[in-house]
C-alpha cells in the first residue's frame, strides 16, 4: 500500500547524547575523519545502510541502542571531545583571524549548485564541487563567508542504464528534513520568508534552509511552500532543468532573492553584512540588480549605486565557450523587470542594456548573464592561467581598443578540498611523517611550496598504500557493477563474471566527469584494436575505470555513454574496462585514490581547469593530460604526461581525434605502461614510486582550496572590501559623473604629436631615449588621463609584445591650441626588433583598471606614418 502522506519523525536523544545532533547537523563531519569514525561506531550497520550519512543514521538506530551509549563512559568521552573540538573549530582564531587589518567583513559566495557531500546532493558536477571546496576551505582558513544558493527539491538526476546501455534519469525527491539542514526563523518562531514580484500581480515567496558547512552558513532558497502557486513551487524543483523561464525564475531566485536571504540571516544572526558580493558564474547575476535597487531606495541615482555596487562585486567565469554561458530573449528579461513586476524603482531599459551583446559579433535580442556579471563587478576572474587568458579572449569585445592581454580579468586557478578527498591512509601515512595536526595544517592551510617530508617515505610503504587503496577501488567497483547489472535487468546467475573483474595488481586508470562532447569521452575507443591490445596484453596489462553522466537533454553525450558501455560490455574485454553509472561525490572519494593514471583529454582549450586531475595528484595518482585547465599551468615531466594537441586552425576534427588518440596509445604503450611493470632490485618500480613521490612533493601544495581561497581572499575579496568602503555615496557620485563626463568627452581626445631624441633605425641595448607627446584632452584636464608609452618587442606585423608601460608626465602649461606636451624616458632594454607607441587612457583612484571603462587614444594612422620607427 501506498503512504497517503509523509512526514519525518526525528529521534529523541537521551541527554548525554544530544551532542551527536549538533556534529551531524555541522557538514563538518564529511571531512572530519574523526568525527565520522565516531558515528559509524554508533551502529555500523546502521551507518552502511545510511549511506555514511548522521542524519538518517540517527532516524533509525534504535532506541534501546541509543540508551546503551548514553550509558558507555568511553562513548560519551570521544562524544564530548568531538563536540569539543567543533567547538575549538567554530571559535577559535584561524589563518584569517592572524592577517592584517582591511579585510573584508563578510564575504556572501553565490552559486547554482554546491557539491559538500553525497548526503546533501545539490550539485551536477565540476561546478558545484568546486564551490563546495570553496566553502570547506573558507571554514579552514576562517574565512568569513556566506554562502547562497537554491535548495532543489530532486536535485540533480540519478543515472542508471538500460539493458543497451542508453542512460536513463531518475529524480527521487529529497525531504528537507530528511536532509542536514534547519529552517532559517524568525524571531517569533516563524519561518523566514523572501519573496519575488512576478508579471501579473503574482509572487514568488521561498524559504530559506541553513546547511552549516564548517564555520560558513549556506543559505538554501526553497519555493516549494504552500504559498505558492503549482508553477511558482517547481522553480526549485530541480539542478538546470525546464525551459528558459524557468532557468530565468530560478536565477531570479538566486540572485536577488540570495540577497534578500543574506540581509534576513544577517538581521537575524548579527552576522556582520558582507562587503563584498562573490558571483559564481552567471547564474547569480542578478544579486547586483538588487543591491543597485537596495541603494536606490535610500536615494542614490542609478548610476552612482551602480559604481558602489560594482566596487565591491567580484565575478568568476567557469566556461571558455560562449555556448556554456545562460543567455535569455530579451522580451523574456523584460517582462519580468519593470512596475508590473521585480525591481520596478529601477528602469526596465537600464536592466537590459547591463545584459545586452552591444559589441561586434554579439546578438542584439539576447541578454546574456556573463557580460551582465562583468558589467555589475570591478573585478573579474577565470579559473586557471589559460582560461583567463582564453576569457580574455572571449569577452574582449566588452573593452573596444584594448589588445585582449589587457582585459581586466585575471585569473585564479582552482584547487580542490583535500581533507575531503584525500583518501583516510594517505593522511594517516602523512601523519606518521610529520604528525597529525601539522599534516592536517598542511593539507587546509597550505602555504608550502614543497612537502619535502614526502620524499622520506620509503618506497615500500609509497607501494604498499598505492595497492591497497587500488585493492579498495576493486571491491568497490565489483559491488557497484553488480548493482548496475541487476538495474539493468541482468539475474545473480549471470553475474559470476564480476567476481573477475579488474585486478589489484594491473595499472589502473581513471576517467570520470560529465560527458560533452569536448570532453572526448570514447576518445579511448578511436581504435579499438590498439586499446584491446593494451588490456589484454600479457605481460602489461591495463584496466580502465569510467564514469560520467550527460545531461538529460543531451541526447548527443547519451551516445556517446552508450557507445562506452557497449565496448565494456564485451565479455573479450569487461574484465579490464567498465563504466560504472552514477557518478557523485561518494564513487569520486574511492575512485580518485584507487587508481594509477588520471586520464584527461578534452579538447584544448576547452576545460577551463579540470580539478578531478588534482584531486587524484593529492593521493598519489600520476596525470595522463592534455596540456588543458590547469594541467598546462603546472604539468612537468616529472609527475605525469601531456598528451600532444592538434589544436592548430585549419585541423580537421576527425583527423585531430585520430592524432591525439594515436598518441594518447604511444604513450600508454612506449613510456607508461613500461615504467609502471618495470622493477628495480628491491622489485618495486622504482621510477614509478619517484614519480609519486614527485607529485605529492610539488603538485600537492599547489593544488590546495587553501591555497586558491587565500589568493581570492588577498587579490581580489581585499582589494575589493577597500572599493566597497572607498564608494561612500558621495564617492559613488564623484565616479559616476566623472564617468559620465570622460565618456562625453572622450570624442575630443587625440594624439597629435610624437617625436623621439633618436631618429634613425638602430639603436644600443641600454639606451635611453628622450619621448615628447602633444595630444589634445577635449575637454578633460591632465587629472583626468594618463599619457602612457607602451614598448617592447614587435612581431612582423608590428604588433607590440610583451610590453613594458611607462606613464609620461605633463610638462608645462597647455600651448596656443590647448594641447598639452607630456615627456619621458624610453629605455630600451631588450634587443632585436623593438617599437614603441603611446596612447592615452582615463584615470581616476577609484578605478580598479585604465581598462575599466572601455576607453582608449592612440595615435592615427596618419600620424604612424609621419613618426613611427622601429629600432632594430
Amino acid at each position: 500500500m501506498k503512504a497517503i502522506r509523509r512526514f519525518t519523525v526525528r529521534p529523541v536523544l537521551p541527554e548525554p547524547l544530544r551532542p551527536l545532533s549538533d556534529l551531524a547537523h555541522n557538514l563538518r563531519w564529511s571531512w572530519h575523519a574523526e568525527t565520522r569514525d565516531l558515528f559509524q561506531s554508533v551502529d555500523p550497520e546502521a551507518w552502511a545502510a545510511a549511506g555514511c550519512d548522521p542524519v538518517r543514521l540517527l532516524g533509525r538506530v534504535r532506541p534501546a541502542r541509543l540508551a546503551e551509549l548514553a550509558g558507555d563512559r568511553r562513548f560519551r568521552r570521544r562524544l564530548n571531545a568531538a563536540a569539543d573540538d567543533l567547538d575549538d573549530y567554530l571559535t577559535g582564531d584561524r589563518w584569517y583571524q592572524a592577517q592584517n587589518e582591511g579585510l573584508p567583513a563578510a564575504v556572501a559566495y553565490f552559486s547554482p549548485e554546491f557539491g559538500i557531500t553525497a548526503a546533501l546532493p545539490q550539485y551536477s558536477g565540476g561546478l558545484g564541487i568546486l564551490a563546495g571546496d570553496h566553502l570547506k576551505a573558507a571554514s579552514d582558513l576562517g574565512v568569513p563567508l556566506i554562502g547562497v544558493g537554491l535548495l532543489y527539491r530532486h536535485g540533480y538526476f540519478r543515472q542508471t542504464l538500460s539493458r543497451d546501455g542508453w542512460q536513463q534519469e531518475h529524480y527521487p525527491v529529497l525531504d528537507p528534513n530528511e536532509l542536514p539542514l534547519t529552517q532559517l526563523k524568525e524571531a517569533d518562531g516563524t519561518c523566514a520568508r523572501i519573496s519575488l514580484a512576478l508579471p501579473g500581480g503574482r509572487a514568488l515567496r521561498a524559504r530559506i534552509w541553513l546547511a552549516q558547512v564548517g564555520r560558513v552558513p549556506l543559505l538554501l532558497l526553497d519555493s516549494d511552500v504552500e504559498e505558492n502557486d503549482l508553477g511558482e513551487r517547481s522553480v526549485t524543483d530541480r539542478l538546470y532543468g525546464g525551459g528558459s523561464e524557468h532557468r530565468l525564475l530560478q536565477e531570479m531566485l538566486l540572485g536577488i532573492g540570495g540577497v534578500r536571504a543574506v540581509r534576513a540571516y544577517c538581521r537575524l544572526t548579527g552576522h556582520p553584512e558582507p562587503e563584498v558580493f562573490h558571483t559564481n558564474e552567471g547564474h547569480a547575476g542578478f544579486l547586483g540588480l538588487e543591491r543597485i535597487a537596495e541603494l536606490c531606495a535610500r536615494g542614490l541615482e542609478f548610476e552612482a549605486a551602480l559604481e558602489a555596487v560594482r566596487g565591491g562585486t567580484v565575478f568568476t567565469t567557469h566556461t571558455p565557450v560562449p555556448a556554456g554561458i545562460d543567455r535569455f530573449e530579451r522580451d523574456l528579461v523584460a517582462r519580468h523587470f519593470g512596475p508590473d513586476a521585480e525591481l520596478p524603482g529601477i528602469e526596465t531599459q537600464r536592466i537590459l542594456a547591463l545584459g545586452m551583446e552591444t559589441y561586434p559579433g554579439g546578438e542584439p535580442n539576447l541578454f546574456n548573464m556573463a557580460v551582465m556579471g562583468l558589467r555589475l563587478a570591478q573585478r573579474a576572474n577565470g579559473v586557471s592561467l589559460l582560461h583567463g587568458r582564453v576569457s580574455r579572449e572571449m569577452f574582449a569585445g566588452l573593452w573596444p581598443g584594448f589588445d585582449a592581454e589587457e582585459v581586466p580579468i585575471t585569473s585564479v586557478t582552482n584547487g580542490v578540498h583535500a581533507p575531503t578527498w584525500v583518501a583516510p591512509e594517505v593522511l594517516r601515512l602523512g601523519a606518521r611523517q610529520i604528525g597529525t595536526q601539522r599534516a592536517e595544517d598542511a593539507l587546509t592551510v597550505g602555504g608550502s611550496e614543497r612537502w619535502d617530508a614526502a620524499a622520506d617515505i620509503p618506497d615500500q610503504d609509497v607501494w604498499e598504500l598505492r595497492r591497497t587503496l587500488r585493492e579498495q577501488l576493486v571491491l568497490e567497483v565489483r559491488e557497484r557493477l553488480r548493482a548496475s547489472w541487476r538495474q539493468r535487468g541482468a539475474g545473480n546467475a549471470e553475474l559470476g563474471w564480476i567476481d573477475g573483474v579488474l585486478d589489484p595488481d594491473v595499472l589502473t586508470i581513471g576517467f570520470a566527469r560529465r560527458v560533452p562532447s569536448y570532453k572526448r569521452l570514447t576518445l579511448m575507443l578511436r581504435d579499438r584494436d590498439r586499446l584491446r591490445a593494451l588490456l589484454l596484453h600479457p605481460e602489461r596489462p591495463v584496466q580502465i575505470v569510467v564514469a560520467g553522466k550527460a545531461h538529460p537533454a543531451d541526447d548527443g553525450g547519451k551516445r556517446l555513454v552508450q557507445e562506452l558501455v557497449r565496448f565494456a560490455d564485451d565479455p573479450e574485454v569487461r574484465h579490464r574496462i567498465v563504466f560504472l553509472p552514477d557518478y557523485g561525490m561518494a564513487m569520486a572519494q574511492k575512485l580518485y585514490p584507487g587508481c594509477d593514471v588520471w586520464l584527461n583529454n578534452p579538447l584544448r582549450p576547452l576545460e577551463a581547469c579540470g580539478t578531478s586531475g588534482m584531486k587524484a595528484a593529492l593521493n598519489g595518482c600520476l596525470n595522463l593530460s592534455v596540456r588543458d585547465g590547469w594541467w598546462d599551468e603546472w604539468f612537468r615531466p616529472d609527475f605525469g604526461w601531456a598528451i600532444p594537441t592538434a589544436d592548430g586552425p585549419g585541423t580537421d576534427p576527425e583527423r585531430r581525434d585520430d592524432i591525439e588518440a594515436a598518441a594518447l596509445y604511444d604513450l600508454l604503450e612506449q613510456r607508461i605502461t613500461p615504467r609502471f611493470y618495470e622493477r628495480g632490485r628491491g622489485g618495486l618500480p622504482d621510477r614509478w614510486i619517484q614519480m609519486v613521490r614527485q607529485t605529492l612533493t610539488l603538485l600537492g601544495p599547489k593544488v590546495l582550496a587553501g591555497r586558491m581561497v587565500r589568493e581570492y581572499v588577498d587579490r581580489l575579496y581585499t582589494p575589493a572590501a577597500r572599493s566597497h568602503r572607498a564608494l561612500t555615496p558621495d564617492a559613488a557620485r564623484e565616479l559616476a559623473g566623472w564617468k559620465a563626463r570622460v565618456r562625453e568627452a572622450w570624442h575630443g581626445v587625440s594624439v597629435d604629436h610624437v617625436e623621439t631624441t633618436e631618429t634613425t633605425a638602430t639603436a644600443e641595448l641600454g639606451t635611453t631615449l628622450g619621448l615628447r607627446v602633444r595630444v589634445a584632452l577635449g575637454g578633460l584636464t591632465p587629472d583626468d588621463v594618463e599619457v602612457q608609452a607602451v614598448s617592447g618587442r614587435v612581431d612582423t606585423q608590428d604588433r607590440i609584445t610583451d610590453a613594458t608601460v611607462v606613464p609620461l608626465k605633463p610638462a608645462g602649461a597647455p600651448d596656443l591650441e590647448g594641447r598639452h606636451l607630456y615627456e619621458g624616458p624610453l629605455a630600451l632594454d631588450r634587443t632585436g626588433p623593438y617599437g614603441y607607441t603611446v596612447r592615452i587612457l582615463p584615470t581616476h583612484r577609484l578605478l580598479a583598471s585604465g581598462a575599466e571603462l572601455g576607453l582608449v587614444a592612440l595615435p592615427s594612422d596618419e600620424l604612424v606614418e609621419q613618426t613611427g620607427v622601429l629600432l632594430r
